[in-house]
């Protein structure tokens, strides 16, 4: 019996010893770290609920400033700025957000009755290059504030006031940015893949560069933004975005990338300047893969070409579709040219021949005037031949001759007969002729069609 109970309470001990452990290091968790050791203080902030703090908490003089500017009293009538042109540190902006609203903590966005609480007031502040990857910042006023190089991926910055900031080249990975104020803020060269922009207001906003591929803009209000060389590729936009007056190309910066765009009949008749977009920015990115002094892979340089000519096609079928038919026309021309560069680099030279000729006869028959001229080359072309073979020809008869022969009507015995070398220069223009006219004519069908 006394063995039994020995084992008994041997297997109790076995079986507590986990349970021990796992308490252990729960109460090690919640015991403040002693030291700098940041794996200890962020299973500490875990361990407090506090998952985005990651930083060892600062001294308490360091709290005390902070807490000074942050309950700075200023004369009536004076806005407050408690942080204007201090720099400041994740750590200080970790330990502001946990002590703010009398130590209710920060703005949690998707509790709607937190919707009328407001976040800090970064107002000016200095966060260049500061990591602010993951912080709840919602509701936060950050207007005028020096955020050049942050990091700011995966932020909740709902509602936040960007008016005037400075973010170039900041990363906004991911970053929950919805109904956020941005306006003539300072995004040039920023990251915001993927980003949440939806009902965000970006007028005037300086976005030239910036990449913005896969970024939701349903809602967002961009109206008289920079998007010059802009990468949106693959964005997100809706009937209710509103592209007033956007700016899609400069001579430095290119034209915007634009393929694969979810355009979601958003209203492109308010954009005023489509004339000014000569080249997107997908074409711009084809050259310089090929022309940018280092040797590029076939599959690289055709996937680029690929692009750029499924962008201009997209664009030119919205276009079309929103009766802006001339501006569309111009980016189907270009989409052709971009798929024959595919063609060359494929080596397909049959296609890429014809399509030269095409482009060359008819513009890919947005150019009809092509056509024309191409017809009067060929006129006083074989006009002057005629002439040339036949000395008692006067210019007049020559050009008469050559119209004949052009569209295949013969030509007069009187002249000359079917052995003489006229009619074998005229046959040749007949068969010349017939192609001219067949191209043009089926060109000129294609675009009347719609194809």
């Amino acid at each position: 019996m006394s063995d039994q109970n020995g084992v008994q309470a041997n297997t109790k001990r076995r079986s507590s010893r986990p349970a021990n452990k796992k308490n252990e290091n729960q109460v090690s968790a919640l015991q403040r770290p002693s030291n700098d050791d940041e794996r200890a203080w962020k299973a500490y902030w875990r361990a407090q609920g506090q998952h985005w703090r990651l930083e060892p908490e600062i001294d308490a003089e360091r709290q005390k400033y902070l807490n000074e500017r942050r309950h700075k009293v200023f004369s009536a009538g004076e806005r407050s700025y408690p942080f204007i042109d201090v720099s400041l540190s994740r750590a200080d902006i970790e330990w502001l957000l946990a002590t703010h609203g009398n130590g209710r903590g920060p703005v949690d966005s998707t509790d709607p009755g937190q919707s009328m609480r407001t976040g800090l007031d970064l107002y000016g502040a200095d966060l260049r290059e500061v990591d602010l990857r993951g912080l709840p910042l919602a509701h936060s006023f950050l207007s005028k504030a020096h955020l050049e190089g942050a990091k700011l991926y995966n932020a909740h910055l709902e509602n936040t006031d960007f008016n005037e900031a400075h973010l170039e080249r900041a990363s906004l990975d991911n970053a929950y940015l919805e109904r956020a104020s941005l306006c003539r803020a300072h995004l040039e060269e920023a990251r915001l893949n993927s980003a949440r922009l939806g009902g965000a207001v970006l007028l005037e906003a300086h976005l030239e560069g910036a990449v913005l591929h896969g970024v939701h803009l349903e809602g967002a209000k961009l109206m008289n933004a920079h998007l010059e060389g802009a990468y949106l590729n693959q964005s997100f936009l809706d009937v209710e975005t509103d592209l007033t007056n956007i700016n899609l190309f400069n001579q430095e910066m290119g034209g915007a990338i634009l393929a694969d765009v979810h355009w979601g009949n958003v209203d492109l008749t308010v954009v005023d300047n489509w004339s000014t977009l000569s080249m997107l920015g997908d074409e711009r990115l084809a050259r310089r893969e090929v022309n940018n002094g280092t040797p590029q892979s076939k599959t690289m340089v055709i996937g680029f070409y690929n692009r750029a000519a499924r962008a201009y096609h997209q664009l030119s079928v919205v276009l079309k579709n929103q009766g802006l038919n001339d501006e569309a026309n111009h980016f189907a021309y270009r989409a052709h040219l971009m798929q024959r560069k595919v063609y060359r680099y494929q080596r397909k030279y049959g296609r890429f021949i014809g399509s030269g000729c095409l482009a060359l006869l008819a513009g890919y028959g947005y150019r009809p005037w092509n056509t024309f001229i191409i017809y009067l080359l060929m006129i006083g072309l074989f006009a002057a031949i005629y002439h040339q073979l036949g000395a008692h020809l006067a210019w007049n008869e020559s050009i008469v001759i050559s119209m004949t022969a052009f569209h295949g009507r013969g030509f007069f015995p009187d002249q000359f007969k079917p052995g003489d070398p006229q009619a074998f220069w005229a046959a040749i223009e007949a068969f010349a002729g017939l192609l001219v006219e067949a191209t043009f004519i089926a060109t000129l069908t294609r675009r009347l069609l719609g194809g």
